[in-house]
């Protein structure tokens, strides 16, 4: 009687491993949902994911997050990270599945991060599925990403596709700055075409009056370019979701405005004789 008991028990062991794979993998599942598709680990939900008999493969993001550890780079990389682990998230459930994004902040797994041996943040740490048609022939080496490329999500997308069963469908936001900058400048020619013609048609010996209308017209255009060069340093720079485009546009728009007060203290020069300063002209 007992022989037979253990025989069954031994016969039904591969269909309870398999249960409870198919357990841990559904509350992965579940996890990713609730939180756009970035699993928020602990010590417990880490070792649910990593588990040596995954037959999925997950990316591991370490970060330090709390005010406290003054972690810069990993404030300015999260941004990324969710979008890109957004994009992964509207992929069909047959292939979504079957790869993780996850996040543990070092708040809430110090000990997981002595055990990697990660000092610093943010790192992102991929690990390939330990069974199943995606089986890799080391699962108990995840691979680094390599941040060489910067913290933008489009280049994020492009190298953790390579872990993934299909490419992340990460489109970049529409770039506002840029397409603003292209209009500010377009106006700008414009509106300088517009006032400029009739001073250049009209040079030469003229009317005081018309010389100080055409002035005035040159002077408040100037004005007109600093207030909007103002507003895009000051409104759209800080909008920017890559620190990379934002340095960009700080520089663009303080040059514009140097130059431009440059032009106007130029023209203060040329009616006031004998003023000794100057920026640039």
């Amino acid at each position: 009687m007992l022989f037979n008991s253990l025989f069954f028990l031994l016969l039904a062991l591969p269909t309870v491993v398999l249960a409870s794979k198919d357990s841990i993998h559904t509350q992965l599942v579940k996890l990713a949902a609730e939180n756009n598709g970035v699993i928020k680990l602990d010590p417990k939900t880490y070792d649910l994911l990593s588990s040596p008999k995954r037959d999925w493969s997950a990316s591991i993001h370490f970060t330090a997050l709390d005010k406290r550890r003054k972690c810069t780079p990993c404030k300015e990389f999260e941004p990324s990270w969710v979008a890109v682990a957004k994009a992964w998230s509207r992929v069909s459930s047959s292939e979504r599945d079957s790869h993780f994004f996850a996040t543990l902040d070092f708040d809430n797994g110090q000990a997981i991060f002595q055990k990697l041996g990660i000092q610093s943040a943010p790192v992102v740490l991929n690990f390939p599925p330990a069974a199943g048609p995606r089986k890799s022939a080391k699962p108990d080496s995840p691979i680094t990403h390599d941040f060489s490329s910067g913290f933008d999500a489009q280049p994020l997308a492009e190298q953790l596709s390579a872990f993934t069963p299909v490419p992340i469908p990460f489109r970049a936001p529409i770039n506002w700055a840029m397409w603003g900058t292209v209009t500010f400048f377009v106006l700008s020619g414009a509106l300088s075409i517009r006032f400029l013609t009739p001073i250049l048609r009209n040079a030469g010996p003229g009317l005081p009056s018309r010389q100080y209308g055409q002035e005035t017209t040159v002077i408040a255009s100037l004005y007109g370019l600093l207030s909007a060069s103002f507003l895009m340093l000051t409104l759209v720079a800080p909008l920017q979701a890559s620190p990379a485009r934002q340095r960009t546009q700080i520089y663009l728009w303080s040059g514009v405005v140097f130059i431009l007060f440059s032009v106007l203290v130029s023209f203060f020069r040329l009616k006031n004789r004998g003023y000794p300063f100057k920026l640039i002209l």
